[in-house]
């Protein structure tokens, strides 16, 4: 028996075993971890009873019935780009992968995309790697647009993040030691040069490649956008998506009265910088955005605070469990409809394609 032979054999295994625990064990830790903090110093009872006596659950199944048409939106859009490289598939099968997707997400957080496009392509009997490219155009298309609003909510919410500041002036000075730190700026410039030279000494190795093929699909799915026919339907329904979003949440602000007298007080605003800072809480890897989305939605409530007697963190927890809480269990039950739905397709063309031989 070679040592040798078996260790090189064993790094293999070793690397994958580290990148599986790396992508889907940190997650759930990361989510318990943002919970347990969410929930420490919390009247468990208060909170409970502000959300028994005081939530109107009508604007939050309004908001959930929004929820569902994002994401028939979602598969609209993702239509148009699956035609455009002659993959013709059934809006109701694209509809069932993105209610799929959100409900992997909830399990195995960044699986569901790959779930979805695995689902597809095999249905269709399309390649992977295309459907894949298509994907991950969806999802950027996603962030460009959050980046864009987050440029919005800072401009048209500039006076109310001022004056938070002012009034928590630990956290204005923390914020600009870390912003004005050299030590941020020369590690993040250290950070590229060591990139940079990476790509070009090791242009043939395992990451480099990997990033490559990556970078191609990213191309090749912006590429279909820019040529493809409906791309003035495209952008409609990007913005029929965002904005169902935000009308979600808005109407979500109306179920208890402290935050509907916020959106009442202090406009569109207040709404647009809770939505943004939400959008954002996505990008922390966690199980469904559960954990990151409270802090979001606390921490956007309590820029208005001040002007809104009673707005307690119990109380903005409150909201916040009870939004997120109420989506959860939306897409659990979507989840389990979708994956019914999908088992009886698929035994519909096995027999169709047995009766066919």
């Amino acid at each position: 028996m070679n040592p040798t032979t078996d260790n090189d054999a064993s790094r293999p295994r070793s690397a994958s075993a580290w990148t599986l625990l790396l992508r889907y064990g940190v997650p759930p830790v990361i989510t318990i971890g943002l919970c347990y903090l969410l929930f420490t110093g919390v009247d468990l009872q208060e909170m409970a009873h502000i959300i028994r006596t005081e939530c109107r659950f009508g604007y939050i199944a309004l908001a959930l019935g929004i929820s569902i048409l994002s994401h028939v939106f979602r598969a609209m859009r993702w239509r148009i780009q699956l035609n455009a490289l002659d993959i013709r598939t059934p809006l109701g099968i694209i509809i069932l992968s993105i209610f799929g997707t959100y409900a992997v997400n909830l399990i195995l957080p960044r699986l569901g995309e790959l779930w979805r496009t695995g689902y597809i392509a095999s249905r269709q009997r399309a390649p992977f790697s295309t459907v894949f490219g298509s994907m991950i155009c969806d999802r950027l298309s996603d962030t460009l647009t959050v980046f864009l609003l987050t440029l919005l909510a800072f401009v048209v919410a500039q006076p109310q993040i001022v004056s938070y500041l002012q009034q928590n002036p630990d956290t204005y000075r923390r914020l600009m030691a870390i912003i004005s730190s050299p030590a941020l700026w020369i590690a993040i410039a250290a950070m590229a040069a060591l990139c940079i030279a990476l790509w070009r000494r090791f242009p043939d190795s395992r990451i480099v490649t990997g990033l490559r093929s990556l970078l191609a699909g990213i191309w090749q799915g912006f590429a279909v956008v820019a040529r493809m026919k409906g791309k003035g339907m495209w952008l409609v329904y990007t913005a029929l998506i965002w904005g169902c979003y935000f009308t979600q949440l808005y109407v979500c602000f109306h179920a208890f009265p402290l935050t509907a007298r916020v959106a009442a007080e202090f406009g569109l605003t207040a709404v647009l910088v809770c939505f943004v800072l939400s959008s954002l809480s996505m990008a922390v890897p966690s199980n469904g955005g559960i954990g990151p989305y409270q802090w979001a939605l606390m921490f956007g409530l309590s820029m208005y605070a001040h002007g809104v007697p009673g707005l307690t963190r119990e109380y903005a927890l409150s909201f916040g469990n009870t939004v997120m809480g109420c989506q959860t269990l939306l897409l659990i039950l979507l989840g389990i409809i979708t994956f019914i739905l999908i088992a009886i397709d698929k035994r519909n063309n096995k027999t169709n394609a047995d009766e066919r031989h």
